[in-house]
């Protein structure tokens, strides 16, 4: 399973999911090592078909390091954190998650949008 580190220490991932808020960004880097991109995107892959059943989905984008970067960035969008963390906890989800490799290091955040 990916290791999941928090990009905010102070904020951590499942302490967001009980902030009752909405629409929210789902913003996941995850750092791969370069031989198992592949592999990693096909499960990635799976797994983003199974949230976009899931009700409170709205949109999904991958994004990719440039250069000789390792970092991968999933972009989600989500109607609200309680529609999010019922997906993320779902059985099926949590069984393709415990497929990614060891390596893999995960860094989700949630974010709302604001006006500036």
């Amino acid at each position: 399973m990916a290791k999941l580190q928090s990009l905010d220490p102070n904020t951590p991932m499942f302490a967001q999911f009980k902030e009752e808020t909405g629409p929210i960004v789902l913003a996941n880097t995850f750092v791969v090592p370069r031989e198992k991109t592949e592999a990693f995107l096909a499960l990635f892959r799976r797994q983003a078909e199974f949230m976009k059943a899931q009700p409170g989905f709205v949109s999904l984008r991958m994004h990719k390091g440039t250069a000789a970067s390792q970092l991968l960035m999933n972009v989600a969008v989500w109607e609200s954190t309680e529609a999010l963390a019922a997906a993320f906890g779902s059985p099926e989800f949590q069984r393709m998650a415990a497929e990614f490799p060891d390596d893999v290091v995960s860094y989700p955040h949630i974010f709302e949008q604001i006006d500036v």
